[in-house]
C-alpha cells in the first residue's frame, strides 16, 4: 500500500498549513485497525490537504496511495476514501486541472470497487465512475449491471443517483440511463429508491414522470420512514462533528431536497410537498421538512399562510431540534410569521428559560422565540422584552427587535433610554451596545433620550464621543427625533470631519441653511467613501431646487463608479432637477447589475409617477418574477423583508403609472 511513500520528500510539499511533512503518517493511519486513529487522520486529510476543498501539491501526491488503500479489502472504512478521491478530483474548488487528472488515472480502479464486498464502498464508486470513467458507454453498463445485481438500498440510492448525473453529463447517451431511472420509480423498488428515481427524473427528465408526483412523493416518504433506522452515535473528531450536525435523516433530506430543487419555480406544487413533510407522523421528516421551507421562504415569494401556520405547530413538540429548527426559519420571516404568532406566543409564555441564549463564553442574546415573536410586531412580545431590560444583563441585541414594534413599544422607551446612558465611549463595545439602542430610540421617536444621543456625538457634553459609524447614528438618531437644533454649533465642527455627510443632513433639517451644507456634501460626493458618497447625494437630493449647483457633480456620479452609489446620485437628480432623461438609465442599468438597488430605485420610481413609464417593464416583470431578487440558487441570500418592501414599491409604481 504504501511502497515509494518515503521516497517522496513530503517536507517539501504543503498543504493548506505549511510542510506536509506529517502527510504519510496520516496515510498510514488510515489502515489503522484503531477507528480513532483512523478518523482522526481522514481530519488531518479534510483539515489540511484537502482543506475547504482546495488542492495543493501534497494533495496531488496523496492520490496514488489513496487509491491503494481503497484496493486493499483489509482496510475499514474504505467507503470514505472513496469518498476523499471524488472530492479531490471532481468537487474541488481549485482550477487546477491536474487533481481530476489524476484522479482519472487511476479511474479503472472504481470499476472494480462497484462490486466491492463492503457497501460503502460499493456506493462512493458508483458517482466516481460517471465522474471519472473515460468511456460513458462503459460507466452506464456498470451502473446498469450493479442496478440490477444490488441489493442494498443504501447503494441502490447511490446508482440512482449517478444515473441522474450520468444523464446530465452524457445526454447524448441518457436513453438507455432514462429508462433505467424509470424502472426503479415504480415497485418492486423500496420507497427510498423510488423516491431517488423521481427526484432524478423531475431534474433530468421531466416528461418521464408519472402523473401525481408530489402525492406520490409524499406517500413515499412516510413508508420510508416507518422503516427508518437511527443513526447511531458519532466520534468526538472533526468529522464527527460534521457528520453530527448533518440531518439526523441525511438520506431523506437529500431526497426530497433533490424534489425540491427539481421543482424549482413550481412553487405551488412545492408548497404542497412542504405541507407532506411539515404534517408526516415522523419528527424528523418534519424538521426536514422546516428547513426545506426555510429554502423555500428564502428563494421564493407566494402565498405562505399555510406554511407558516405549520411551522407555528412544531413549537409544541416535545423535539428539541424540530422546534429550534422552527423557531430559527420563523425569525428569519420577520412579518411573515404572524400566521405562527399565536404559537410562538405560547412558547414565549411557557419557557421564559427561551427569553435569551448564551453562547459558550459569549454576553447573552434574545433567544429565538422571543425574537421572532418581537419581529412579527405583535405587542404580546413587549412585556417579557420590559422583564429582560429590567435585569442587570439584558441582551444587547434587544433593541434591534423594539423597531418592530413601533409604539407598541414605547412603555420600553425609559429602560432603553437608561441603557443608552450607559454605554461606555471610546471603548471596543461602544458600537455593539450603542446601534441597537439608537435604532430603538428612533423608532420609538424618544425626544427625551437627546440627552443620551448627544454623549454619543465627537465633541459631546463628556467630550469624548463615539467613534465611527456610531457617530453616525447618533446624527441620525438627532436628524429623526427633530432635535438637531439642540447640537447645532457641535454639527457645524463636525462638517470638517469623516462625519461631514452625515452632520450636514442634520444641520440642513435643524435650519435649512443651504450654503452651510452644500460644500461638505460635494467634497464628501466626489471624495468619500461609498456609504459616504450615498449618504451625500441622499441628502443632496433632500435639499431639492436649492442644490442645483450640485448638478455638475452628480451627472457625473451618476455615471461611474459602483451601482449603489450611481442610483443614489440618480435619485437626487431627479429631486432637484425633476428631468428623467438623465437619471432612468441609470436606473435601468443599476436594476440589472445589482439587485440590492431595485428598491431604492422602486421607491424614486413612485416618486416619478408617470414619468417612470419608460421602465415600466422592469416593474412588471418584478411583480411576476416568482424568485425573491437577492435570492441565490438553492434558496440562500434572500432578505425576506427587503423583498417584501420592493414587492410593495412595485405596486405603488404600477398605481402611480395609472396601470
Amino acid at each position: 500500500m504504501f511502497t515509494g511513500i518515503d521516497e517522496v520528500d513530503w517536507a517539501s510539499l504543503r498543504h493548506a498549513h505549511g510542510s506536509a511533512v506529517e502527510v504519510p503518517g496520516w496515510l498510514r493511519a488510515l489502515a489503522s485497525a484503531d477507528s480513532a486513529e483512523r478518523t482522526t487522520a481522514l481530519d488531518g486529510m479534510y483539515g489540511a490537504v484537502h482543506h475547504q476543498g482546495n488542492v495543493y501539491d501534497s494533495t496531488l501526491a496523496c492520490v496514488p496511495f489513496l487509491f491503494a488503500l481503497t484496493a486493499r479489502e483489509e482496510v475499514p472504512d474504505r467507503g470514505a476514501l472513496v469518498e476523499l478521491l471524488v472530492s479531490i478530483g471532481a468537487d474541488s474548488r481549485d482550477a487546477d486541472a491536474r487533481a481530476r487528472e489524476a484522479v482519472c488515472a487511476g479511474a479503472e480502479g472504481f470499476v472494480a470497487l462497484a462490486g466491492d464486498p463492503d457497501p460503502p464502498v460499493r456506493a462512493a464508486a458508483a458517482g466516481a465512475l460517471v465522474h471519472f470513467l473515460a468511456e460513458p458507454a462503459r460507466a452506464l453498463r456498470v451502473l446498469a449491471d450493479r442496478v440490477r445485481a444490488e441489493r442494498d438500498d443504501r447503494v441502490l440510492l447511490a446508482l440512482t443517483e449517478a444515473l441522474g448525473l450520468f444523464v446530465r453529463r452524457y445526454p447524448a447517451h441518457a436513453d438507455a440511463a432514462v429508462d433505467l431511472l424509470t424502472e426503479q420509480s415504480a415497485p418492486p423498488y423500496s420507497p427510498g429508491t423510488r423516491l431517488a428515481a423521481l427526484g432524478q427524473l423531475a431534474l433530468c427528465a421531466p416528461a418521464r414522470l408519472p402523473s401525481g408526483l408530489v402525492p406520490t412523493a409524499v406517500r413515499l416518504l412516510r413508508k420510508r420512514s416507518a422503516h427508518r433506522v437511527p443513526p447511531g452515535p458519532g466520534t468526538d473528531t472533526l468529522v464527527g462533528r460534521i457528520r453530527r450536525l448533518r440531518p439526523s435523516d441525511e438520506e431523506g433530506s437529500r431526497l426530497l431536497r433533490t424534489l425540491h430543487t427539481a421543482l424549482g419555480d413550481r412553487v405551488a406544487d412545492r408548497t404542497v410537498l412542504l405541507l407532506g413533510q411539515l404534517t408526516s407522523p415522523d419528527p424528523v421528516d418534519r424538521c426536514n421538512g422546516v428547513w426545506m421551507a426555510a429554502a423555500l421562504f428564502r428563494g421564493w415569494r407566494g402565498d405562505h399562510t399555510r406554511t407558516v401556520e405549520l411551522l407555528g405547530g412544531q413549537l409544541a413538540t416535545a423535539h428539541d431540534r424540530l422546534r429550534e429548527a422552527a423557531v430559527t426559519v420563523l425569525a428569519e420571516l420577520f412579518a411573515l410569521a404572524a400566521p405562527a404568532a399565536d404559537d410562538l406566543h405560547a412558547l414565549v409564555s411557557t419557557r421564559p428559560d427561551l427569553w435569551t441564549h448564551r453562547w459558550e463564553r459569549c454576553a447573552p442574546t434574545l433567544g429565538g422565540p422571543l425574537r421572532a415573536l418581537a419581529r412579527t410586531g405583535d405587542a404580546r412580545a413587549v412585556p417579557p422584552l420590559a422583564q429582560l431590560l429590567a435585569g442587570p444583563a439584558a441582551p444587547a441585541d434587544l433593541g434591534f427587535e423594539l423597531v418592530h414594534l413601533g409604539l407598541a413599544a414605547a412603555p420600553l422607551a425609559p429602560a432603553v433610554r437608561h441603557r443608552l446612558g450607559r454605554v461606555p465611549l471610546a471603548s471596543a463595545s461602544t458600537a455593539r451596545l450603542a446601534a441597537p439602542l439608537l435604532s430603538a430610540v428612533r423608532a420609538l421617536g424618544d425626544e427625551d433620550a437627546v440627552p443620551e444621543v448627544l454623549r454619543l456625538l465627537p465633541g459631546g457634553p463628556d467630550g469624548t464621543g463615539a467613534p465611527g459609524a456610531t457617530a453616525d447614528q447618533a446624527i441620525e438618531t438627532l436628524e429623526a427625533l427633530g432635535a438637531a437644533a439642540r447640537a447645532r454649533p457641535l454639527l457645524r465642527s463636525l462638517l470638517r470631519t469623516r462625519h461631514a455627510a452625515a452632520a450636514a443632513g442634520a444641520l440642513w433639517s435643524a435650519d435649512g441653511d443651504t450654503s452651510a451644507v452644500l460644500p461638505p456634501l460635494l467634497g464628501e460626493l466626489t471624495e468619500g467613501d461609498p456609504v459616504n458618497r450615498r449618504r451625500a447625494a441622499r441628502h443632496l437630493g433632500r435639499l431639492g431646487p436649492a442644490a442645483r449647483p450640485a448638478l455638475p457633480a452628480l451627472r457625473r456620479t451618476a455615471e461611474a463608479g459602483p451601482a449603489r452609489v450611481r442610483t443614489s446620485a440618480a435619485c437626487a437628480l431627479w429631486r432637484i432637477d425633476a428631468d428623467p432623461g438623465p437619471v432612468l438609465p441609470v436606473f435601468r442599468t443599476a436594476w440589472a447589475e445589482d439587485p440590492r438597488t431595485r428598491l431604492p430605485v422602486a421607491r424614486c420610481l413612485g416618486a416619478m409617477g408617470t414619468a417612470a413609464a419608460p421602465l415600466r417593464d422592469l416593474v412588471a416583470a418584478e411583480l411576476a418574477a416568482p424568485r425573491r431578487h437577492t435570492a441565490r440558487e438553492g434558496g440562500y441570500g434572500g432578505h425576506i423583508p427587503e423583498d417584501e418592501a420592493l414587492l410593495r414599491a412595485c405596486g405603488e409604481v404600477r398605481s402611480g403609472m395609472g396601470a
